[in-house]
């Protein structure tokens, strides 16, 4: 098993990062439909949704939603927010997508990177290519390479309820690690965490190979334009040609 195979589905993930910013993701999002003039009932996958609060709040904006996760667990707890234009499955990004062809595909918060062999990267990109149509949108949030260099943390300890999570990270060759450690119930936990720093070169070499189009670049959940020293994220818009 794949560490996010097993990291993912434990309720531990959940509680660590139970401090995310749903004021600031609910308005990323809009800002983004809003920029790519989606109109109503357009189709949109959430790649890598999670427990599925973008996909929720997509659906509220009135976008037909498909929610795809690896996790079981986050798809069974999604399962109760389904509805006619709501839908959420388990999924593997490497693999091709069984659905109608969609307006867009987001994978958002850096839901990309896992993968130790670089064939899995590109499938992941030849996987949403084909669930598009001709002029579909691909979405790829992702980190920053330099930034993450230039401002990396190598030791923090986050407290979330009675738990002390203790996180190492280091950047080993091309890979940014984080080492997750925690007791609780008197028993010891360790995990860890290992996204690929994929330049913007590379990501735009798996899209220009699969037939995608970069179109614009953020820097920012707010949309600001990309810098490649300061920027915090690296927010990828391609087009299906």
């Amino acid at each position: 098993m794949e560490w996010f195979e097993s990291w993912f589905d434990t309720p531990y993930y959940h509680l660590l990062y139970s401090n995310r910013d749903y004021t600031e993701a609910e308005n990323f999002i809009t800002k983004l439909t809003a920029d790519l003039q989606l109109p109503p009932q357009s189709k949109i996958i959430d790649l890598a949704c999670g427990k599925g609060r973008h996909s929720v709040f997509l659906n509220k904006l009135g976008y037909d939603v498909l929610g795809l996760d690896l996790s079981r667990q986050s798809i069974e707890s999604d399962k109760q927010y389904e509805n006619q234009t709501l839908i959420f499955q388990v999924h593997d990004m490497r693999n091709p997508i069984d659905a109608d062809p969609m307006d867009a595909v987001f994978n958002l918060f850096t839901s990309f990177g896992y993968f130790d062999n670089e064939n899995d990267d590109k499938k992941v990109f030849h996987s949403v290519y084909h669930a598009l149509k001709p002029g579909g949108y691909f979405v790829l949030d992702y980190l920053n390479e330099a930034y993450v260099r230039n401002t990396l943390v190598p030791e923090t300890t986050i407290t979330r309820g009675d738990i002390d999570f203790k996180i190492l990270k280091k950047i080993e060759g091309r890979h940014i690690i984080k080492d997750i450690r925690f007791e609780t119930d008197g028993k010891p936990f360790h995990f860890f965490e290992k996204v690929k720093l994929h330049t913007l070169e590379a990501i735009h070499a798996y899209a220009s190979e699969c037939g995608f189009e970069r179109i614009k670049i953020w820097g920012d959940y707010q949309l600001n334009e990309f810098n490649k020293e300061n920027s915090p994220r690296c927010i990828n818009l391609f087009k299906k040609k």
